[in-house]
């Protein structure tokens, strides 16, 4: 029996460090799921927001939890 692939769409606010969008990206891609949308936009000269609409067979809340515990991440919303 194969999983379902769910859409979601998740928003990311993260400090602009250097590497910060690699590592987000990083946990997007080893928690297997799949990227569809991305958009960035610099909300002041430290911080960054995504938002990206992404399919996975995984748990969405568990990608998020693990995106949240990045160090450079402020907040990931469903």
């Amino acid at each position: 029996m194969m999983n379902e692939r769910t859409k979601q769409q998740i928003c990311i606010k993260a400090y602009d460090n250097l590497g910060a969008l690699e590592r987000i990206l990083r946990v997007i891609r080893h928690r297997g799921a799949h990227i569809e949308n991305l958009t960035m936009q610099i909300e002041d000269q430290h911080i960054f927001a995504l938002v990206l609409t992404c399919t996975t067979e995984r748990s969405v809340s568990a990608l998020c939890n693990q995106i949240n515990k990045l160090v450079d991440v402020i907040s990931v919303e469903i």
